[in-house]
């Protein structure tokens, strides 16, 4: 198989299994929002947001109830039509964006804040995508993330099998550079509320900015 043909099979596979998990009739993640993202955003000033893998949309939605110009993408048609129906039950408006994260351009100097939960790329493709964040975010812009670190292996096992596709915090520096780290931690903390499951999981969570 050359590299083309298994990538797009990963690809294929990949939007196959989340249109899987998404095809239930409540949403996998509850909705309401990423807690670290409701702390980042206090006092921010509405303005064009990118949300990266964004699901059923729960953490968009709480955006654009603020008041913020939000395009959701993901690569799960399903779980984008759920995240429309959440803007419409909150009657907020909604872009969603069916792409994969691979092959998605984000135009450079376009964003004020993009943000990233809990989507566990392989680093050969996370890093990619991070440059593009750095190069779409217009000066004083902010990017926000979350998502298990490699602590995760020595709690409960959820998340990916593969320690490549967490977040280390060293290797998430490297790839955001560009950017001035304002908040950059790993932590364990415990999960939503709204989640399904319950106990600790081990994060990393960065806020950094977009110099002048």
């Amino acid at each position: 198989m050359t590299n083309k043909n298994r990538n797009l099979w990963f690809n294929w596979h990949s939007m196959s299994k989340w249109d899987d998990k998404y095809s239930g009739d409540g949403y996998l993640f509850g909705t309401r929002p990423n807690r670290f993202l409701v702390e980042s955003v206090a006092g921010v000033t509405p303005c064009p947001a990118l949300s990266l893998g964004e699901g059923e949309g729960r953490n968009a939605v709480y955006l654009a109830s603020l008041g913020f110009d939000v395009t959701a993408l993901d690569q799960s048609e399903i779980g984008l039509r759920k995240a429309r129906q959440l803007a419409r039950n909150f009657n907020v408006p909604l872009t969603t964006v069916q792409a994969d994260l691979n092959e998605y351009i984000i135009a450079p100097s376009t964003w004020d804040l993009i943000m990233c939960f809990f989507v566990h790329l392989p680093s050969a493709e996370r890093a990619p995508l991070h440059r593009k964040v750095v190069q779409g975010l217009r000066p004083g812009g902010i990017y926000i993330l979350e998502g298990l670190s490699p602590d995760q292996f020595k709690l409960a096992q959820r998340g990916p099998k593969d320690p490549d596709q967490c977040y280390d915090l060293s290797v998430v520096r490297s790839e955001l550079i560009g950017l001035d780290f304002r908040i950059a931690h790993q932590i364990v903390r415990l999960l939503d509320d709204a989640e399904a499951e319950q106990g600790n999981i081990a994060v990393t969570q960065v806020l950094a900015v977009k110099p002048f």
